[in-house]
């Protein structure tokens, strides 16, 4: 069973920064971890995703250069993966949720077999 829990989430001014964190345990080894958001009246999207096995890491158009995916796999029992976000802005609002895909690259969240519960982001202007 795999289990995925975020945190980190919180009201920002725009310009400031929030690290966001995501422990996955269980069944987890095979797995990449990606980043997603979800406003209110949105969609779900993509937001950045890092493959252990190849080093690779995605982001979305509107978020490189701001945000920074990294991964610590130190302790097996607990994989962390962590969403630095610098310079945010009002549009970057939504629920961030973690998720793990067997997928080689992808952006599509239908690829993501399971999720956390989600950690809210707010930056007002």
């Amino acid at each position: 069973q795999v289990q995925l829990v975020e945190t980190g989430g919180g009201l920002v001014q725009a310009g400031g920064s929030l690290r966001l964190s995501c422990a996955a345990s269980g069944r987890t080894f095979g797995y990449a971890t990606g980043w997603f958001r979800q406003a209110p009246g949105k969609e779900r999207e993509f937001v950045a995703a890092a493959w252990r096995s190849s080093g690779v890491t995605l982001y979305a158009e509107s978020v490189k250069g701001r945000f920074t995916i990294s991964r610590d796999d130190s302790d097996n029992a607990k994989n962390m993966v962590y969403l630095q976000m610098n310079g945010l802005k009002p549009e970057d609002t939504g629920v961030y949720f973690c998720a793990l895909t067997r997928s080689a690259s992808s952006r599509w969240s239908v690829d993501y077999a399971h999720w956390g519960q989600g950690t809210q982001v707010t930056v007002s202007s």
